[in-house]
């Protein structure tokens, strides 16, 4: 498998968080396309910088959304 497409910052006990990794885990399965997450607790420039917008999701290494995730929107950057 490629390279993960899809990165989830979080931290663990986040309700958006689980509900993000819900969306993009069922959303990369129904494409084919890898993603990870990562634990911004384990990094103290990460929490500094996305502490206050998680889950935030990146898309190819670029910034796609915060807060919540739509699965259309998602999909959508995924395809094009």
């Amino acid at each position: 498998m490629s390279a993960p497409r899809v990165t989830l910052y979080g931290k663990p006990g986040c309700h958006l968080c689980e509900d993000a990794r819900a969306i993009v885990d069922a959303v990369c399965a129904e494409l084919g396309v890898g993603w990870t997450e990562v634990d911004i607790t384990t990094d103290a420039a990460l929490m500094a910088e996305y502490g206050e917008q998680i889950p935030v999701t990146f898309v190819d290494g670029r910034q796609h959304d915060f807060w919540r995730v739509d699965p259309a929107r998602l999909r959508k950057a995924l395809t094009k």
